[in-house]
């Protein structure tokens, strides 16, 4: 039988917290999602001023990048340089913001951001996975 990595719960607030930290020094008001391997939320943090549509886009965000085990950019991408098929693919967060947390070569989790640029929720959801070490 195989093993493999999952976030704890102490994972989730490490994440949440650091990313937290990322938004707030430059002024962004979003909220993070952070989702197990199989794509369900196990932590939400919306920063006060975020939307409400900002807790729905990051969970699906999160959901996409876990599930398909890559970041969303790459759904982005697709459908921006001509193959707008892939919009009818089972998934809904196919913007750019959710990144998957790899460890030892697995995919443990995910990470969604939503409420600023697509770079800046990158920025996010990365600083969040880093604090992980």
């Amino acid at each position: 039988m195989q093993t493999k990595p999952i976030l704890t719960l102490d994972d989730v607030n490490t994440i949440l917290d650091a990313a937290q930290r990322e938004a707030e020094a430059s002024g962004w008001t979003v909220t993070i999602v952070v989702a197990d391997d199989g794509g369900h939320p196990l932590g939400l943090r919306r920063l006060d001023g975020a939307a409400p549509m900002t807790a729905i886009i990051s969970a699906e965000k999160a959901r996409s990048a876990a599930v398909a085990r890559k970041e969303t950019r790459i759904f982005e991408e697709m459908i921006n340089n001509g193959r707008p098929a892939f919009l009818s693919a089972p998934l809904s967060g196919l913007l750019e913001g959710g990144v998957p947390v790899i460890v030892e070569g697995q995919v443990a989790g995910a990470v969604g951001v939503s409420g600023v640029k697509a770079d800046q929720d990158v920025l996010v959801a990365r600083a969040g996975i880093a604090a992980l070490g």
